[in-house]
């Protein structure tokens, strides 16, 4: 009986975890493989031989490992390059000196062009033991070929959350003012555009849509005019008609004399402070907290990259089962309803999928009813939570250990 071998690559998510979960449980039901190996930090920690034990994790410890959010194997940005075949060569030696027939990927796009490209390598080189299988993992929601993305449930759950808590601290006041929230999101709009779940946003900006300065502070003009306030989302990825982002402008720090590029949301209120369009304008980025909470995450997406992870496991059986990326579609039923299939990982390289056009409405004034028919249910539940001293308790990162 052979081995496999799980890895996460690209930035994590608040249930990539689930997915490792996902495989682990299902290869114990059904034991496919003798040992299931954890290689810490991706490409990076296979190449380098760091792997970890992980086949019969406790169920305790498993119960733990589904709600710790982010990377608990650690993650890597590291990119195979297919004119300097060496990294496929010793990955592929590796893979044979611990009889590891399977390597899961769990990824994004860059994710599966690895998938893609080692499967390729191997049937070049006529090596049929070896085998590649790519999770699709992303908050960005950018992969095509899937309905969705394990991880943009939780994250698009998050920022409809917060979009609504600072929308109601906001309002607690007479004056008037503007508050801009920026979501991740360098090339599509999905996160921004998920913040219309609230029912709050004023205007919306995304990469979808060239920023038209005059038209947004206008827009902006009208909200204070009726309502005394006005709320923003915009996407780290906004950007101009000729495709310069806003937080390519430079500003100048005197005290330190060197520059630096800001967001968008900061570009954005220097902008109306600056023209005067607002005298009071608050912007809070979130950053990082959105692809690794723990408090706000959906049952929907949960339960879903766990799947991905058991699935995943069950189309390994074939042995001709190789540079394939599992994918959900959505059923055409009145109550939501995932199946679970794939398709070839190279569908899915490098390619981004971007929010579509014609579910935004013009003038910046957020999404249409279609496009918040198609994020509702991804947002559904809250997972129960394993409770220790008062906080969630997590699986310490085995990178750490």
């Amino acid at each position: 009986m052979s081995n496999c071998l799980i890895a996460q690559s690209g930035g994590p998510t608040s249930v990539i975890n689930a997915t490792i979960a996902g495989l682990i449980k299902a290869n114990q039901q059904d034991p496919v493989y003798e040992h299931v190996y954890g290689a810490l930090n991706g490409i990076e920690g296979i190449l380098a031989e760091k792997f970890v034990e992980l086949t019969n994790l406790p169920e305790e410890e498993l119960r733990i490992l589904i709600q710790t959010p982010s990377s608990v194997l650690g993650s890597c940005r590291y990119k195979l390059q297919r004119d300097n075949p060496e990294d496929h060569k010793k990955l592929i030696k590796i893979m044979a000196e611990h009889d590891i027939e399977t390597l899961f990927y769990i990824g994004g796009t860059d994710g599966m062009d690895t998938v893609a490209d080692m499967a390729e390598y191997a049937r070049e080189h006529e090596i049929t033991n070896r085998r590649f299988i790519g999770c699709p993992k992303t908050i960005d929601n950018n992969l095509v070929m899937t309905d969705h993305c394990p991880g943009y449930g939780s994250a698009a759950k998050y920022i409809a959350f917060t979009a609504l808590q600072s929308w109601l601290d906001l309002n607690v006041y007479t004056r008037p003012e503007v508050f801009i929230l920026e979501t991740m999101g360098k090339d599509s709009g999905w996160l921004a555009a998920s913040a219309c779940l609230s029912g709050i946003v004023d205007i919306l900006i995304v990469p979808e849509v060239p920023f038209d300065q005059e038209a947004v502070l206008n827009r902006v003009r009208e909200c204070i005019k009726e309502k005394n306030k006005c709320y923003i989302v915009i996407s780290e990825g906004a950007r101009y008609a000729d495709g310069t982002y806003l937080s390519s402008d430079k500003a100048k720090m005197a005290a330190f004399g060197y520059t630096f590029s800001g967001g968008a949301s900061a570009m954005l209120q220097n902008l109306i402070l600056t023209t005067n369009t607002a005298s009071r304008v608050r912007v809070h980025d979130l950053s990082v907290s959105q692809r690794c909470n723990i408090v706000g995450r959906s049952l929907t997406d949960v339960t879903e990259a766990l799947n991905v992870g058991e699935v995943a496991h069950e189309y390994s059986k074939d042995k001709s089962f190789t540079g394939k990326m599992i994918i959900l579609r959505r059923k055409d039923t009145r109550e939501y309803e995932v199946e679970y299939t794939y398709t070839d990982a190279s569908e899915a390289a490098g390619i981004v999928r971007t929010f579509p056009e014609e579910w935004l409405l013009a003038g910046n004034r957020g999404i249409t009813e279609e496009a918040l028919e198609y994020l509702r249910p991804l947002i559904e539940g809250s997972p129960e939570r394993v409770i220790k001293d008062g906080l969630p308790a997590f699986v310490r990162p085995y990178y750490l250990r």
